[in-house]
């Protein structure tokens, strides 16, 4: 099965007016072999997290997830996501329909037949 890779802009959300980032990539990837229950996120600066797929989809119609990953809608048209580490916690907006875009692509890649 093929792993899926994409880019997704995003905005990092922050409360210090001075922090006016615009927009980061952040690497979506899903790779079957590996765990086919689960989609990583990398942010810039090697900062990656790993999250149940079914959780990100949820998310992004109510408030779904505890522990390190938290995923929730922002009006109709975006998402976010709140990543927690012992650093503290970083709060990332997405647009939805990169987030959906990425989401079917997973599905996609998971219902190909293996050939060998």
């Amino acid at each position: 099965m093929p792993v899926v890779e994409q880019y997704a802009r995003a905005y990092i959300v922050t409360d210090d007016p001075r922090d006016d980032r615009g927009p980061i990539p952040v690497l979506l990837r899903y790779d079957p072999e590996a765990d086919p229950r689960s989609v990583r996120i990398g942010l810039p600066g090697a900062h990656e997290w790993t999250c149940p797929r079914a959780l990100l989809e949820q998310g992004l119609s109510s408030p779904a997830g505890r522990g390190d990953v938290r995923v929730w809608p922002c009006g109709r048209v975006q998402a976010i996501v709140e990543f927690h580490s012992p650093q503290g916690v970083s709060v990332v907006q997405f647009e939805t329909k990169a987030l959906l875009r990425f989401l079917r692509r997973t599905y996609l890649a998971a219902a190909e037949p293996v050939t060998r």
